[in-house]
Parts: structure tokens; C-alpha cells; sequence
């Protein structure tokens, strides 16, 4: 199966690294074509870490590199059964790159969107044939996590639907439909978490650093602040304010001031290596 991926950001480099080691085919867009680049040696080191503990096979992760081809402009995604759009989470942006989608890929090839504030039913409606959009909601961590959120827009058609569930499936995930909703059901979830911490810090009495061992000893993958400094303050704050507006301000999703004056300050976390643990006091993971 040839896939497309639209965009070759950290979050369009790790889902086209899921998807090499099981598709046929597949093509990377960016604009710029240093950034296309970056995301090629992102994932060949990764597939290499991989190799190196034991968790993947040789002979696999030299195929996923054959299966990869770079695109300078969409019509590189003409050929491809599914296009997964993982451009910035601004609504302009995407529906200019469904539109320019409309005009090049046939009727039959499903157009993904990985958003994981906006509308689906909203980005489709820019399109001309709004029933093939979906909403591919993949993990942070694509290329390890299984979960990905299938979101169905109002129009999207249950053809495509199953067609999307069959294609995770295929490579090695594990699709779960959710409803066109604010934040879908991870990132809601992660919000209360999250939320609920920073509202411990406001209370006094609990250190950054307890917080987390605490959340982690109790079976969390990852304690609250730990969560917010490796998906990055200022991408944690961006949802928060998408969400906030998106449920007409509902007060439990109101961003926390203290993610405005973090990122005020510069400290925006991801792959910056700032953010809470940056803070004087505060220990790296790798000091645990």
C-alpha cells in the first residue's frame, strides 16, 4: 500500500517511521526540502537505536529505508491510497492543503488529518468530497505507541472508516473511534492530568519532583510534568487554549498561567530540552 505523509515536522517524521515498516510504499512531502531531509536521518537513526536493542530486525529496518521516497511538491502524493496530512494545527493551513489534495489525488484515496483540537466535520468542509476525510490521531510517540484515535467527521463515509481501520491495523496499530470532539479522548484526558497538577503546585507544599515520582510509582508511564516538558510547554499550552475555545470556555480546560509565564520566559519544552525541568531545583529524568 502506498501511504503520503504531509509534512515532515517531529510528528509527520515518527508516523512515517510506523508506517515504513509495514507499507509498500511511502512519501514524505515538506515544502522545505531541508526539513524532508532532517525527518529522512530522524528516522534512519531511529531504525538504527532500534537495531542496536534488539528490537528490531536488520533485514526490516533496511526495507523501511527502500520504501521511503521524498516529495518536493503534493503531486508527489498522487499515487497514494491514504494521505495523512501532519501539518501545524492551524485550521487555514490544512484546509489549503485538502483543497490543493482535491485537486491532485483521485476520488477514492482518503485524506487524514492528524489534528487533535480542531473539527474534522470543520476541515472537511473544504474540501469537495468532505465524507473521505478522517481524523488520524496518532500518539506523540507514533512510531512505539500502538493507540491511534479515529475521529469520524459528520460526513465522513463508513467505507472510509473501515478502510482507515484496516490500514492501522495493518501497521501494527490499534484504532479506537472516537467522536469529532475538542481534544478528542487522549488529550482530554491529558488535560485533566496535567491540569490537576499544576493546580497541586498552586496549592503549596508539593515539589515539581514529588509529583511525578509519585504518578510514576503509581504506574503512569510518565509523571505530569515529565508529560508537559517531552510533548513541550508550549505545544501543551497551544492545545489547552484550542480545547478552552473550542468547548465555548468551559472552566476545567482554562489554560494554567503557570504555562503562559514558561513559555514568556522562553522555556517551551519538546525537543528545546526546557520547560519545568529546566527550573532551578528541578532533577533531569536521567538523574532518577
Amino acid at each position: 500500500m502506498h501511504i503520503a505523509i504531509v509534512g515532515a515536522g517531529t510528528a509527520g517524521a515518527r508516523i512515517a517511521q510506523a508506517v515504513a515498516l509495514n507499507a509498500t510504499q511511502v512519501t514524505l512531502h515538506d515544502a522545505d526540502e531541508s526539513a524532508m531531509r532532517r525527518a529522512l536521518d530522524r528516522v534512519s537513526r531511529a531504525l538504527d537505536r532500534d537495531v542496536a536493542r534488539g528490537t528490531l530486525d536488520r533485514a526490516r529496518a533496511r526495507r523501511a529505508r527502500r520504501v521511503f521516497s521524498l516529495a518536493g511538491t503534493l503531486e508527489g502524493c498522487a499515487g497514494a491510497a491514504i494521505v495523512i496530512e501532519a501539518v501545524s494545527d492551524n485550521l487555514a493551513l490544512k484546509r489549503a492543503v485538502f483543497s490543493a489534495l482535491d485537486e491532485i489525488v483521485p476520488a477514492s484515496t482518503i485524506l487524514g488529518t492528524t489534528s487533535h483540537a480542531l473539527s474534522i466535520t470543520t476541515i472537511a468542509a473544504g474540501t469537495r468530497r468532505p465524507e473521505r476525510v478522517i481524523g488520524l490521531h496518532f500518539a506523540r510517540q507514533a512510531h512505539q505507541m500502538r493507540l491511534v484515535e479515529v475521529v469520524r467527521g459528520a460526513r465522513t463515509s463508513p467505507d472510509v472508516v473501515d478502510r482507515a481501520q484496516t490500514f492501522l491495523r495493518a501497521i501494527g496499530k490499534t484504532p479506537l473511534i472516537v467522536p469529532d470532539m475538542p481534544g478528542q479522548i487522549v488529550n482530554r484526558v491529558a488535560q485533566a492530568y496535567t491540569g490537576e497538577a499544576l493546580h497541586l503546585l498552586d496549592d503549596g507544599g508539593l515539589e515539581i519532583t514529588t509529583i511525578d515520582r509519585l504518578m510514576e510509582a503509581a504506574g503512569f508511564p510518565l509523571g505530569p510534568f515529565h508529560l508537559i516538558d517531552d510533548l513541550g510547554v508550549e505545544a501543551t499550552l497551544t492545545l489547552s487554549r484550542a480545547i478552552f475555545e473550542a468547548t465555548y470556555y468551559a472552566a476545567p480546560y482554562r489554560p494554567h498561567p503557570r504555562l503562559e509565564r514558561l513559555v514568556e520566559a522562553g522555556r517551551i519544552g519538546g525537543e528545546q530540552a526546557s520547560g519545568f525541568y529546566d527550573l532551578p531545583g528541578a532533577v533531569s529524568r536521567a538523574e532518577k
